[in-house]
């Protein structure tokens, strides 16, 4: 039996490559090599019939550590809360003021490019604090 190694996390959107955009400047991921034969991936995206232009876009961590981000553009609106959602650490290690700190500026970056603050989530003896949010289509994560 083959074990598992990596895990590729697909996003239901309506602008794939404006949440691919947002994504890849949240976690300084970029967009995967283009394929043989094309100068871009625009290029690429041309070659399609008109009504799949534009439907799906890719990020991968530049590491290869972190899991590649797939998102396909589908027909409806987002509607209610995830059932899953990512969590971007960068409180790792920090408690009180200082992870509190943390926090604040990662999300005063990522609302300069699209994200929303929804709430904080305070420290309760058991989790530390984290900061919940939306991404351009209003998808919640969380900073951690």
């Amino acid at each position: 039996m083959m074990a598992i190694r990596q895990v590729q996390i697909t996003f239901d959107c309506e602008h794939p490559r404006n949440v691919a955009e947002f994504w890849k400047t949240a976690l300084d991921y970029e967009d995967p090599p283009v394929p043989p034969g094309f100068d871009s991936w625009d290029a690429l995206d041309a070659t399609l019939p008109e009504k799949d232009r534009g439907s799906r876009w890719a990020c991968q961590d530049p590491s290869g550590v972190g899991p590649r981000l797939f998102f396909q553009r589908v027909p409806e609106k987002k509607s209610v809360k995830n059932r899953l959602h990512l969590d971007v650490r960068v409180g790792v290690g920090l408690t009180g003021t200082e992870r509190l700190e943390a926090l604040e500026t990662e999300a005063a970056r990522l609302e300069q490019h699209g994200a929303t603050r929804l709430y904080l989530l305070e420290a309760d003896g058991m989790n530390e604090s984290c900061l919940v949010m939306q991404d351009v289509e209003g998808n919640e994560f969380c900073l951690d």
